[in-house]
């Protein structure tokens, strides 16, 4: 009779400890197993309602297996939470608390009992938990980190006895999971979360990221002029540009963090909805040739002030102050910030200051474009600003950059009457602001826009992965980079590089496009579903003739039949010229990898091109 074969499966394990057991029994037995016993009433209770299995238990110590990975992290949450809740109301002497170590691997299954690896590294973690924390491995976070809204701490590889190969480690923010409990039902039959009410109800959100991130939010203007606003909206900008340099942790984008312009909110919603564990929030007041900028440094999460601090200057320190602001939030955030860390904060400042205030007005009107097809005075105002900071100062890098970026606008939102000429213009204005500055992101987005829109998608691609190098903070180098990934048909890093762009800016008013790039991305992999949500969300924030063509593509690809026909008659009745598949591919960017599965869609969905 030959020998069956060990049973393998993959497993979900949970691994839990009391803290300072030994020590307490040593004190009083009996009052420390009356306290064990009460306590793992509380984990066994969450562990079965979540569909997990006890199946070690020795002394003080748990081992439990689920099938989900989701099901067992919202087990933990719920009993670490219930421990807590119950040690509040005890004496000091009764508590008892727990470190969770969670691990998803192969596991060898003999019986009632598990083995193998899978099981050794979730008992590694454990110790490395806090007391009543949890601490879960890359492999479990992988698998949990999109599917619920909780935030996760990178601490880093940790070697672990008598396993292999080093384990990166994540901690769970705990003061973060708080509000998936009310998605799920204790109810065994129920365990899961729930459904949105609609798919615009849930935003698009990453919440975990391996370095804190930190938002800068629009500094208030405390002089009472309105026409100063710009002042302060450019002290912002400039502060959030410095960080933005430091490589050591993200910094949210400037068009999410303008988001919350005027508005009164609790930062600690705010941060999480911008991905943010770090909020910088201050304020200007100017009068004459007097300035004072104060700032502070939040906390968010623990809702604590981490630093404050007032500057009082003259308008000719203006610069220094900006960078002293800067230097100081940066050492707080991250306090091994090397030497050349500091040199990359270190930037040329426009020696004309009357240059430096067009400048200020210039971003403002580009920033508050209103973002409509065929015309937009925020672009024409934004370039009319820009021109004059080159005749004022003809050295200015961001405004070459700047002009080349709201042509590529004009471009976008079809308002050019001559798309070759818009290309050139884009390019001239892009290699001038990398010949003043090599190392300007918004130089090389320009260029690779130029590029991007005549079908060199490898040439784009290089320079975004410049622009990407040269500043990692900055939203729009990934959204650049993603594009240029995906029309050369790389789709799996292009879905990469999108997310990443979702992470660093969540509130985006340019979130329509953000979401059709993540919509080529999937279409590209055959994620239809994927797909289809993506656009659908694009439309909601925007709805575009272009998008409509998308979506009917995509449902073309679902076989969803009778929706494809109707969105295909909505985008043909404002495509009436569109006979062909060169038809198609002359309205799309040129050379795009991603034109002929849309085309395929279009057909599937019921359009009939000659030839």
């Amino acid at each position: 009779m030959v020998e069956s074969k060990p049973r393998r499966k993959l497993a979900a394990i949970l691994a839990a400890d009391a803290v300072g057991f030994s020590k307490k029994m040593g004190e009083n037995e009996e009052r420390t197993l009356s306290n064990l016993k009460s306590c793992r009433a509380i984990t066994d209770e969450s562990i079965e309602n979540y569909h997990g299995r006890v199946f070690g238990s020795a002394g003080d110590s748990i081992i439990a297996e689920f099938a989900s990975p989701v099901d067992a992290i919202v087990a933990a949450v719920e009993f670490q939470k219930n421990l807590r809740d119950r040690n509040n109301g005890v004496d000091p002497a009764d508590q008892l608390q727990f470190r969770v170590g969670l691990n998803l691997g192969d596991v060898i299954v003999e019986g009632d009992n598990l083995y193998g690896d899978g099981i050794n590294v979730a008992a590694r973690l454990e110790p490395l938990a806090e007391p009543g924390g949890i601490c879960v491995s890359e492999k479990f976070h992988e698998e949990v980190r999109r599917k619920l809204d909780i935030s996760f701490v990178n601490l880093g590889e940790r070697e672990m006895k008598n396993i292999e190969e080093p384990i990166t480690t994540l901690k769970v923010e705990l003061g973060s999971a708080s509000k998936v409990l009310e998605s799920f039902s204790v109810s065994p039959e129920k365990s899961g979360i729930s459904p949105p009410s609609s798919p615009d109800d849930e935003p698009f959100s990453i919440s975990e990221t391996k370095v804190p991130a930190i938002a800068v939010l629009p500094f208030t203007n405390m002089g009472g002029d309105p026409e100063q606003e710009y002042f302060a909206d450019g002290i912002t900008e400039d502060i959030i540009t410095n960080l933005s340099l430091w490589r050591t942790f993200p910094v949210i984008s400037r068009n999410s963090s303008f988001t919350y312009r005027g508005k009164s909110q609790n930062l600690k919603q705010v941060a999480n909805e911008l991905g943010a564990r770090y909020i910088v929030e201050g304020s200007v007041r100017k009068g004459g040739n007097r300035l004072r900028i104060t700032a502070q440094l939040i906390d968010a999460q623990e809702d604590h002030h981490l630093w404050s601090e007032k500057w009082d200057r003259t308008m000719e320190d203006i610069f220094d102050v900006q960078d002293e602001v800067s230097e100081a939030i940066a050492r707080r955030v991250a306090p091994s910030v090397t030497g050349q860390e500091q040199n990359r904060l270190t930037r040329k400042h426009p020696e004309n200051l009357s240059a430096w205030e067009v400048y200020l007005h210039g971003l403002r009107s580009f920033h508050d474009r209103q973002r409509t097809d065929y015309e937009d005075a925020g672009i024409t105002q934004a370039c009319e600003y820009f021109k004059r900071v080159i005749e004022l100062e003809p050295s200015h890098s961001d405004a070459h950059a700047y002009l080349g970026l709201c042509s590529m606008w004009e471009l976008v939102q079809r308002i050019t009457k001559d798309t070759e000429q818009t290309l050139d213009t884009i390019m001239t204005h892009g290699r001038k602001a990398e010949t003043l500055n090599p190392e300007n992101p918004l130089a090389l987005m320009s260029i690779a826009s130029a590029y991007f829109f005549r079908g060199n998608h490898r040439t784009a691609l290089d320079y975004a992965q410049r622009a990407v190098r040269f500043n990692p903070s900055f939203a729009f180098s990934y959204f650049w980079l993603a594009l240029a990934q995906i029309h050369s048909g790389d789709y799996q890093q292009g879905e990469r590089s999108i997310l990443k762009t979702f992470e660093l800016s969540p509130a985006d008013p340019d979130l329509n496009h953000f979401h059709a790039t993540l919509y080529f991305a999937c279409l590209g992999q055959c994620k239809y579903e994927e797909a289809l949500e993506a656009i659908d969300k694009a439309l909601h924030q925007h709805r575009q003739g272009l998008m409509l063509g998308f979506r009917a593509a995509v449902l073309g690809h679902l076989g969803e039949n009778l929706e494809a026909r109707v969105e295909l008659d909505s985008y043909l009745t404002l495509r009436p010229n569109l006979k062909t598949r060169d038809d198609y591919r002359s309205i799309f960017v040129p050379n795009s990898a991603i034109a002929d599965p849309i085309i395929e869609g279009l057909i599937k969905a019921g359009w009939e091109p000659e030839g």
